[in-house]
């Protein structure tokens, strides 16, 4: 899956799709998509990504304590 950063300066492919959706998890591991290299994984918050649209991420992703 594929989120933008919040800044809008790059595109982050999203590795593990169950750690994005995991509400307790703060961070998500992902690659930059930089030009044709393979960029190196590294970790992100949750909190400065969104959708390539600018839509946030769903709240059910992000607070472990959404439906209070």
């Amino acid at each position: 899956m594929l989120l933008q950063s919040k800044d809008g300066s790059s595109i982050v492919e999203i590795l593990d799709i169950q750690e994005l959706i995991n509400p307790v998890s703060d961070i998500v591991k992902g690659q930059n998509q930089l030009g044709e290299e393979e960029q190196d994984p590294i970790n992100y918050k949750k909190e400065n990504l969104v959708f390539p649209s600018g839509e946030s991420l769903p709240r059910c992703w992000v607070d472990a304590n959404y439906r209070n």
